[in-house]
């Protein structure tokens, strides 16, 4: 059964930094893709990043280039979301998932399971 569960969400002030984690179980966690999404109140779940299996390739929104980086850690089974002068703009719960995609792909859709989420809040 797969399992994504998301950590390190919290308040922090604009210009801050946090760094989110995914744990991943129930399958070859080192053979898909995977991204973050994340969603603000009112919103539709926009894509943030992805990340290819092997860490090789690595896609963002232009919101977020720059700023955020993902990685990951197939011998741990996780993957990671260092975010950067964070703006009140990036407050919402911060999705990972996992696809069956085997390229970059921004659609949720493509996406087949999903973690519970983390907020995270940016105060200005």
């Amino acid at each position: 059964q797969v399992q994504l569960v998301e950590s390190g969400g919290g308040l922090v002030q604009a210009g801050g930094s946090l760094r989110l984690s995914c744990a991943a179980s129930g399958w070859t966690f080192s053979s898909s893709g995977m991204g973050w999404f994340r969603q603000a109140p009112g919103k539709e779940r926009e894509f943030v990043s992805f990340i290819n299996w092997s860490g090789g390739s690595r896609h963002y929104a232009d919101s977020v280039k720059g700023r955020f980086t993902i990685s990951r850690d197939n011998a741990k089974n996780t993957v990671y979301l260092q975010m950067n002068s964070l703006k009140p703009e990036d407050t919402a719960v911060y999705y990972c998932a996992v696809t069956r995609s085997p390229g970059i792909t921004v659609l949720p859709g493509s996406y087949v399971s999903w973690g519970q989420g983390t907020q995270v809040t940016v105060s200005s």
